[in-house]
């Protein structure tokens, strides 16, 4: 073979330029490597296969002898590799110039990484400083690391413009191989690049098996040189594989770090990979991009599953790789960064625009950093964080309710009001909602409430601890609903103050105060979710095509959570649902609607016929009713000032900011469809409230009548009164411009609304939490009775209330957030209810045999124990006294008790759970975010660019 030769020196230097269908890009290649200030000693050039002229160019600028023509099949590294077989090596130390097609270095790039090299003679790997082809403003390489999952890593931002930030000579873990200059008895030594790695990720393979050899891989910023990247962003077809360019470019990533790390590091690699893309393949598939997960997982697999292959890749690299990991291992990309990486993709999917992938090109970092310094390179992330108006408002009202509940904090167990006392752990919450038959209470075939999943799967993260779970929906409530107002209104209300306003004052509602003080756990759920209901619902209503799809099946499971704690959400909803698609028709919205209220039915349909079956149940939500948790004679000035009574309220004046404001809407002339609207929401939630509060309910099991709690419908009453507000507030911002008696108009009108929320916050903060939730509820089971309950003997809990002696029948332990809500047989209940009222007034006769048939073994009267009850109890014969305080009085049955039999569970219960389950996870991926524009892999026209100087 031929070759063009130049006035020979000290350094030696072979460029090789390999080309595959990239005559667009060659012609400029080939100028540039022509207008070098030191020109190459020896220049090749290899063709492979090309069908668009490629050959033809390089023939012509390089000469018929210096060009070999090769299959279009062959890869970069063999295409190489084949030149260096027919071309016998040059004088002094030589080096080999690698160079792509669609890469044109800057015309002093060679004489920048030659004088590098004299500066460092251990230097054996050079690479420049890569911009972008079309915008050459714009960083691409600087030098590339990787993390032990193979994710590739840049130091660099998006699109991010050199303006010499990074100028200088520095130590990389790897150069790319487009404009690697490399000495030649070290790609001898290290054996070139793995023919194995067609593509992608071979010359961080090369770099990596460089630096075990004990050579410097540095990056020289001073030679700069343009790439076009075209086969990661799929500008041309690649012939090499026929994998998809990402499940490749993802397999040899893994192969790569296994392949090079040594022992110990390769088996935490192996079990950051498998567990990595378990969660990205999950991840894919709630984006909408099931080829991407299909890659992540397929790559995975082709790896893994190939260990002779992995044993022989290590086996060839074995010579320096323990000895060499110190210094490579400063290089990888530092542990902070990963995590940093994955909640920007979190972020990046939850907003909506797909995932920040690193399979080219411009994420974290490439330098290597000491300990801790990541924290402070990336103090965007922070300011992004604590920047954010949304994020603040949350932590002051996480501050406010801190201090309001600092009784209730600490505490041994959380119970109280409508709360049962937070027992057990996420285990015994899923084995309550999967069993068929439950041994709680008398035993009961019922369905599980719903809301015990949602429970369970929530404590499940939470490290199996329910009562975390309970506490941060209980008295979290407050923080989290201003934070899903904040978040729920950017794309209706524009201006931050309004949004801050409107979110402050819908959190500090006496509904919330009051659902805290009152432990209602149904109705905190409702509060924070409602506003994602109204975003959605916009959402479904305006929006186009697969998104307004997307917020039905996102409000249809939303919803489904809503109506499992408080089941009077979806009545309304339904109602104020079929009105807003009669008011406003648009193609698809009738179909969307009933996706949206569909959803809950399927996920929730055996316990929701249940609550069907039984009206009143629509108005009770998760936990206890009882009298003392609601006002019987609700004024109707509370109504009107958003007051649901009941424990917990604030005076009714501490509204009034918010009523001035929702009025002074009324005297607006714009938006009047917008006011008419929110005023019917809320006038609808009015009246529901007025309906509730005046409505008898009896709780599940029959043992307390009382109203309902208006607390959900006034809930919906606000949340339309606050949106009718913040939509005029723009009136405010102009009437302060004008000046004058306008001016001062929007500033008292400012004033009178603000004082809503801070009344609110300081009278919350003054009060404390004013109800029966405690933080130290003591066990309702006495200890004696627990101890002699191992084999599941029931006792009976007798109270005394004002309106007469009620019971409870428990199974050997604390009941579980749940069972209460679960029926008992109407039957069995009655018999036992007679019996106890019979033991309790004395009367004998088989009294203890119906308790001893129904498996009750003891009896237990809660304080205050009166004189009465007590003799009556120990003047029957079957009952031997264990225990008589002033705090509690046990007594036991002294005859046999029966083990009432469990009857055969029903053989479709399990068979529906599996289909719900799968119903779940559908929703779940319809619902999902996703992106907003489909993979930025697919094919795209390159755009015209206009060149800008060098």
């Amino acid at each position: 073979m031929s070759i063009t030769d130049s006035p020979r020196l000290h350094h030696s230097v072979t460029a090789i330029v390999v080309s595959h269908d990239g005559a667009r890009w060659l012609g400029e290649t080939l100028d540039a490597l022509l207008a070098q200030t030191r020109p190459v000693d020896r220049a090749v050039g290899v063709d492979n296969g090309s069908r668009d002229g490629s050959a033809a160019l390089l023939t012509g600028v390089l000469g018929p002898n210096a060009v070999l023509t090769l299959p279009r099949s062959t890869s970069f590294g063999q295409a190489v590799a084949a030149v260096l077989d027919r071309l016998g090596p040059a004088g002094g130390r030589e080096w080999l110039w690698l160079l792509h097609d669609d890469c044109a270095p800057d015309a002093g790039a060679l004489q920048a990484l030659l004088r590098a090299a004299d500066a460092d003679p251990k230097a054996g790997v050079l690479g420049p400083k890569l911009r972008d082809w079309l915008d050459r403003r714009v960083l691409l390489e600087i030098g590339v690391t990787v993390d032990r999952t193979g994710r590739r890593d840049t130091g660099l931002e998006p699109r991010e413009f050199d303006q010499g930030q990074y100028d200088g000579v520095r130590d990389v873990l790897s150069v790319s191989s487009a404009g690697m200059l490399i000495r030649r008895d070290v790609w001898d030594e290290v054996g070139g690049l793995d023919p194995f790695l067609p593509l992608f990720r071979d010359d961080l393979d090369l770099c990596w098996r460089a630096r075990a050899a004990g050579h410097r891989v540095q990056n020289v910023t001073q030679a700069v040189a343009w790439h076009a990247e075209a086969a990661t962003r799929r500008r041309r077809r690649i012939i090499v594989s026929g994998d998809h360019p990402r499940r490749l470019d993802r397999r040899n990533a893994i192969f790569v770090v296994m392949a090079n790390l040594p022992f110990w590091p390769l088996m935490w690699a192996l079990v950051r990979n498998i567990s990595g893309s378990a969660f990205r393949t999950l991840l894919f598939l709630l984006a909408k991009r099931p080829a991407d997960a299909l890659d992540e997982i397929v790559a995975l697999g082709s790896v893994v599953g190939h260990p002779g292959r992995m044993i022989k890749a290590r086996r060839a690299r074995a010579k320096g790789r323990k000895q060499g990991h110190a210094a490579v291992k400063r290089l990888l990309t530092p542990s902070g960064a990963g995590y940093r990486r994955l909640s920007d993709r979190l972020q990046s999917y939850l907003a909506g625009t797909g995932f920040v992938e690193s399979a080219g090109r411009h994420q974290a970092v490439a330098a290597s950093q000491e300990d801790g310094e990541e924290l402070l390179a990336d103090a965007g992330g922070m300011q992004r964080v604590f920047g954010n108006p949304g994020v603040l408002l949350f932590l002051a009202l996480a501050v406010v309710t801190l201090i309001a509940e600092r009784g209730l904090i600490g505490g041994a167990r959380l119970g109280g009001g409508a709360l049962v006392p937070v027992t057990g752990g996420s285990s015994d919450l899923w084995d309550l909602y999967l069993e068929g038959y439950h041994q709680a209470g008398l035993g009961s075939d019922a369905w599980a409430p719903p809301y015990v999943a949602a429970l369970a799967a929530l404590s499940s993260v939470l490290f199996g601890k329910v009562w975390l779970a309970v506490s941060v929906l209980l008295l979290g409530s407050v923080p989290l609903a201003g934070f899903s107002a904040y978040v729920a209104t950017r794309s209706m209300i524009p201006g931050r103050w309004t949004r801050i306003w409107l979110a402050s004052s819908y959190a500090l509602l006496p509904v919330a105060t009051g659902t805290v003080a009152a432990g209602r756990l149904g109705t905190a759920v409702v509060f924070v979710l409602l506003p994602l209901y109204a975003a959605l619902a916009t959402t479904l209503l305006s929006g186009e095509g697969r998104r307004a799809r997307r917020a039905a099946w996102g409000l249809g499971l939303l919803l489904a959570v809503g109506t499992a704690f408080a089941p009077l959400v979806y009545p309304l909803t339904l109602v104020l649902g079929a009105l807003a698609a009669l008011a406003f028709p648009r193609r698809g919205v009738a179909l969307s609607v009933v996706i949206a209220f569909g959803v809950p039915v399927a996920l929730l349909f055996p316990w929701l016929a249940q609550v069907l079956g039984a009206p009143g149940r629509l108005l009770l939500e998760a936990g206890l009713h009882q009298l003392a948790l609601v006002d019987p004679a609700l004024p109707a000035s509370s109504l009107l000032t958003l007051s649901p009574g009941g424990p917990g309220m604030p005076p009714l004046w501490v509204t009034g900011g918010l009523i001035v404001a929702c009025l002074a809407a009324l005297l607006m002339r714009r938006n009047r469809m917008v006011i008419a609207v929110g005023w019917g929401v809320a006038l609808f939630g009015l009246l529901v409230a007025i309906l509730v509060s005046r409505t008898p309910v009896t709780s599940l099991n029959g043992d307390a009548v009382a109203p309902a709690w208006p607390g959900v419908p006034l809930a919906f009453a606000t949340t339309g009164l606050l949106v009718v507000a913040a939509l005029t507030a723009d009136r405010i911002v102009e009437f302060r411009a004008a000046g004058g008696l306008r001016r001062v108009t929007a500033f008292a009108v400012v004033a009178i609304a603000f004082s809503t929320p801070l009344l609110a916050a300081g009278m919350w903060i003054a009060k404390g939490v004013d109800g029966p939730i405690s933080g130290n509820v003591p066990d309702v089971l006495p200890a004696l009775a627990a101890v002699n309950s191992r084999d599941g003997e029931r006792t009976l809990l007798l109270r005394t209330r004002r309106d007469g002696l009620t019971f409870t029948v428990l199974s050997g332990r604390t009941p579980l957030i749940g069972e209460s809500d679960i029926p008992m047989e109407q039957a069995a209940r009655e018999r036992v209810g007679v019996a106890a009222a019979g033991l309790v007034s004395g009367r004998g006769a088989d009294d203890a045999d119906v308790l001893a048939a129904h498996g009750v073994q003891f009896v237990v009267v809660a304080p205050p124990i009166s004189p009465e009850i007590s003799q009556a109890l120990d003047s029957q014969p079957a009952l031997a006294r264990m225990s008589l305080a002033r705090t509690l009085g046990a007594w036991r049955l002294t005859q046999p008790i029966a083990r009432p039999p469990v009857p055969a569970g029903d053989p479709w219960h399990d068979r529906w759970l599996w289909a719900q389950a799968l119903i779940l996870l559908v929703v779940s991926v319809l619902a999902a975010p996703g992106s907003r524009s489909g993979s930025a892999s697919q094919d795209l026209p390159e755009p015209v660019r206009e060149l800008a100087p060098r």
